[in-house]
């Protein structure tokens, strides 16, 4: 009697996972997943330095209009794969086909492929170096310092180099990580850590550097913030307007902070007194603007101190508060002065800064 012919599947030992995911068929990869667009905007890791209660008031003037105001002041501390050319019966074939067409095409299959690198704790993308559980599973550097076990399968994390997948992301368009506020690049993953510091639609952070506020939000809701948050902020109109910061004795570090609006635009002024090197106090001055970068190469200002038969005189581009003011006082980028020489500006405590503003 003939024996009955036996047929058997290969084997899956060994095969990688996500390439296999990769070679699926139409319908396959049109399966559930989380897209780029939902994913959760990032939370912010910045810690924000605790500061006092308001302390003291700065006074601005205008200059010949007699209009004053008063700001508060606070205490501070320093691609895509063709369905066509992929075959789920031969994972090494359809990887290949996988790679050459990345980068062209459906541009839901480039999504489907991204999906593919999406970390399945923080939901951010899973790029080069890249290590999988010995399941296949990935899980990106950041969030894997923090686990004990794969968060998919919950088997031991292995040390093992996935050369396949970091191949594929060579060839993958990723989405900005502020496509939530705006941004419409994709880049490969060379370049998307350095356009996202930079990014122009990446959230603002708030201005106010006399107050521990953690608000961040595009940059047509900046100035709305700090009319609701910020009342004691007060916003003088004209190109050349005098500041008057008050009790410029006042022992730690303080701040004083107003508004100035011209050309369309707003400006903030920011004056701090700090001990940057030990025993030394020094005051800072520099105007930002409530804009982009490339907004604020439009712009010059000019702050100057006047007295006693003395002029002290700073000249240069405002920064955007998406740069911020704590770098250019780190580097003195800025107007810098030291006590003795405010004393010799200053009269009865009080110290006036004429600010100019004018378009390049």
């Amino acid at each position: 009697m003939p024996k009955e012919k036996r047929t058997t599947k290969p084997s899956l030992e060994g095969r990688n996972l996500n390439l296999a995911r990769i070679a699926g068929t139409k319908d396959q990869r049109n399966c559930r997943h989380i897209r780029a667009a939902d994913r959760a905007l990032p939370m912010s890791n910045k810690i924000n330095p605790k500061r006092r209660e308001p302390t003291a008031a700065a006074v601005a003037a205008g200059a010949g209009t007699g209009a004053t105001g008063v700001a508060t002041n606070t205490s501070s501390s320093t691609g895509t794969s063709s369905a066509g050319n992929t075959s789920s019966a031969n994972t090494s074939s359809s990887s290949s086909s996988s790679l050459s067409s990345a980068g062209g095409g459906d541009a839901g299959m480039s999504a489907d492929l991204t999906s593919l690198f999406e970390c399945p704790v923080c939901f951010d993308y899973v790029l080069p170096p890249i290590l999988q559980c010995s399941s296949g599973h990935l899980v990106c550097v950041s969030c894997r310092s923090k686990l004990t076990c794969c968060p998919t399968c919950r088997g031991p994390l292995a040390n093992i180099r996935n050369l396949a997948m970091e191949k594929v992301a060579s060839n993958v368009k990723f989405p900005c990580k502020h496509s939530g506020y705006g941004c419409t690049a994709s880049l490969v993953y060379t370049e998307k850590t350095e356009h996202e510091e930079t990014c122009e639609c990446r959230p603002y952070l708030c201005p106010c550097p006399g107050a521990s506020c953690k608000w961040q939000g595009p940059l047509d809701l900046v100035m709305q913030h700090l009319m609701m948050s910020h009342k004691s902020i007060t916003t003088l109109q004209g190109e050349d307007i005098v500041f008057l910061a008050t009790d410029i004795n006042l022992p730690g570090a303080v701040d004083w902070v107003m508004m100035q609006s011209c050309f369309g635009h707003h400006f903030m002024l920011v004056l701090e007194k700090q001990e940057k090197y030990d025993g030394h106090q020094q005051f800072f001055a520099i105007v930002q603007l409530i804009g982009s970068r490339k907004e604020a190469e439009n712009f010059v200002y000019r702050l100057e101190l006047n007295g006693n038969r003395r002029r002290l005189t700073w000249e240069a581009m405002p920064r955007s508060i998406h740069e911020g003011v704590a770098s250019a006082i780190h580097n003195s980028d800025c107007l810098v002065f030291d006590t003795s020489i405010a004393q010799l500006f200053a009269d009865n405590g009080n110290l006036g800064i004429n600010v100019t503003i004018s378009l390049v």
